[in-house]
């Protein structure tokens, strides 16, 4: 799976897990170079709290598009140290 914005691969991974239909994908896979810490937090139920970055791509920005959990819930306990994207983020295989 690739996760592509902006005409660049944001990440790349046959391992993604797939929750809620979003592809998380690996920490390890995900070019750190385009993600910018943001100060956005979301509550999950089940997951729990969630953290977001900011893509920063060739001058272009993409506020709170990955989201990750630092810290699940035992229910979300997989996607420790997985990313997801989403606001215009293409998933492709």
């Amino acid at each position: 799976m690739k996760a592509e914005w902006n005409n660049q691969v944001i990440a790349e991974s046959n391992d993604t897990i797939i929750v809620e239909n979003n592809h998380y994908f690996p920490l390890q896979t995900v070019k750190r170079e385009f993600l910018k810490p943001s100060s956005t937090h979301t509550t999950c139920p089940w997951k729990g709290l969630a953290s977001y970055y900011t893509l920063d791509v060739d001058g272009k920005q993409n506020a709170d598009a990955a989201w990750f959990y630092p810290q699940p819930k035992d229910a979300a306990a997989q996607i420790k140290d997985y990313v997801a994207f989403w606001k215009g983020v293409k998933i492709t295989q």
